[in-house]
C-alpha cells in the first residue's frame, strides 16, 4: 500500500521559513505530479504549489505565494518538499501533499494525500 507521510510543520514567526517535506513509501515505481494544498479554518482546500512529470517538470504557484515558496520532488528518495520562505500569518493553515504515483509491478496509476502537517505562523 502506498502510503504518503508528511513532516516539517510547526510554529513560525512572521518572515521565517520552514520545509514541508512528503515522503512516499510502498511499492512505487515513480512519482509524477506533485502537488502541495492547504486548507486554512472556515476554508476551502487550495492549490498553492505543483510540479508537472508529463510538462516536463514544469512549476506552477498560486498568486499569494509566488517569490516565496518552492515545491521540489527527490526522485531517489520518493519525496516532495515545500521550501517556505517570507511566511506571513495569512499562510497559516493544514498542508497536504498530493502525490500521482505509478505502482510498481502493476503500474496502476493512483492519487494519493498526505495526512497533512499545520503551519503556524504568528505575527
Amino acid at each position: 500500500q502506498v502510503q504518503l507521510v508528511e513532516s516539517g510543520g510547526g510554529l513560525v514567526q512572521a518572515g521565517g521559513s520552514l520545509t514541508l517535506s512528503c515522503a512516499a513509501s510502498g511499492p512505487i515505481f515513480s512519482l509524477n505530479d506533485v502537488g502541495w494544498y492547504r486548507q486554512a479554518p472556515g476554508k476551502q482546500r487550495e492549490l498553492v504549489a505543483s510540479k508537472s512529470v508529463s510538462s516536463g517538470g514544469s512549476t506552477n504557484y498560486d498568486d499569494s505565494v509566488k517569490g516565496r515558496f518552492t515545491i521540489s520532488k527527490d526522485n531517489r528518495k520518493n519525496t516532495v518538499y515545500l521550501q517556505m520562505n517570507s511566511l506571513k500569518p495569512e499562510d497559516t493553515a493544514v498542508y497536504y501533499c498530493n502525490v500521482a504515483v505509478v505502482v510498481a509491478g502493476s503500474f496502476l496509476h493512483l492519487e494519493v494525500w498526505g495526512q497533512g502537517t499545520l503551519v503556524t505562523v504568528s505575527s
